[in-house]
């Protein structure tokens, strides 16, 4: 029989490989800038993260101050009150913020999403987020300070586009399905990015 944890991160990888395909199959409509961001939340997004794991739409009908999801979370950004798309949560504690875009954005190359999202964790304190459209999953070490002026590609540690999310889908699975961070792979990794990441910190900050 196979264990249960292997048996859940398999039927994980099947769904994300029906939402490839058919991301795939219709890539030119979902490109179109038509197509808005509450659709790719409600087709794509919202479904990505529950075959990792997540009840994204409270299905078992937590309190508020328990939900695994918050939509719009509130938090202060300067003197500003802002509101990430999804703030994912253990307990109570928050763990990574998601920032979804419609897929005619060009998340890699374009400055704006990358800036919004580590504004966001930079303020929440969050080690790692993620921007997504699903056509693309960028991931971020948010403990570097963001500026106006940065690049779109400055303290991103991560970039996967769709068609990699199977060849990839291990490295996915071990830092942000929910089993993950139950079992503190996710905390693992932002520290041994942070490692990897420290001396090019040192040399910015001089």
């Amino acid at each position: 029989m196979m264990p249960k944890g292997k048996m859940k991160k398999e039927e994980a990888e099947q769904k994300i490989s029906e939402l490839v395909e058919r991301f795939r199959d219709n890539i030119a409509d979902y490109k179109r800038s038509t197509y808005n961001e509450a659709q790719v939340r409600r087709e794509f997004i919202d479904p990505f993260f529950e075959a990792l794991g997540w009840d994204v739409s409270n299905k078992q009908g937590y309190a508020e101050q328990y939900k695994e999801v918050i939509h719009e979370d509130t938090i202060k950004v300067g003197r500003s009150t802002k509101a990430p798309d999804y703030s994912f949560r253990i307990g109570s504690q928050r763990k990574f913020f998601v920032e979804a875009k419609k897929p005619a954005v060009n998340i890699k190359e374009d400055v704006s999403p990358s800036y919004q999202l580590r504004r966001y964790a930079w303020s929440a304190k969050l080690p790692l987020s993620v921007v997504t459209d699903f056509e693309e999953f960028s991931v971020f070490d948010c403990r570097i300070k963001p500026n106006p002026n940065d690049k779109p590609g400055v303290a991103r540690i991560n970039y996967i586009p769709f068609n990699e999310y199977l060849d990839k889908f291990d490295e996915i699975y071990e830092v942000f399905s929910k089993e993950a961070i139950l079992k503190g792979s996710f905390d693992r990794y932002a520290q041994s990015t942070r490692a990897r990441r420290a001396p090019q910190k040192l040399t910015a900050n001089f």
